[in-house]
């Protein structure tokens, strides 16, 4: 990791940029898919929680590598994803529903991760960066394929 404070703190606060989006990817999957029906889209949302665990999995070990105490999402963004998902999937639980909403919340998430990129590219630590561009890499596929659905 960069000797540079500024860097140090900016590397783990993209480590735990790239941590939180995961885990309130793993959350919000975990509560939708007992409103999922389909078993297509199914599928694809339970390949994402695979790749959503790999990435949590490397940000902790790299959390863990450099000293930095990753925390977990706010309880209450929890919450409010939870009741936000039963709400909508209560009106609508069809495919395209929830295609929609997971693609909604994979285009934040790769937003706030690119600007996280353009930000720190030139001085962030390669290992994090490069976790963030996996992470980047892998919401986009999501995206694309989340598409086939709607």
């Amino acid at each position: 990791m960069s000797e540079q404070q500024n860097d140090v703190k900016k590397d783990s606060e993209v480590l735990a940029e790239v941590y939180r989006n995961a885990q309130l990817a793993l959350t919000s999957i975990s509560d939708i898919l007992p409103e999922i029906e389909d078993g297509g889209i199914k599928d694809e949302i339970m390949r994402e929680h695979e790749e959503y665990e790999r990435i949590c999995g490397r940000a902790a070990a790299l959390a863990q590598k450099y000293g930095i105490e990753l925390k977990e999402p706010n309880p209450m963004k929890k919450a409010m994803m939870w009741t936000g998902i039963k709400m909508r999937t209560a009106n609508d639980n069809s495919t395209n529903a929830i295609a929609e909403m997971m693609i909604k919340g994979t285009v934040t998430g790769i937003t706030c991760l690119k600007t996280s990129l353009t930000e720190g590219e030139h001085t962030m630590d390669p290992e994090v960066k490069n976790l963030l561009c996996d992470l980047i890499a892998q919401e986009e596929s999501f995206e694309t394929r989340l598409k086939a659905y709607l």
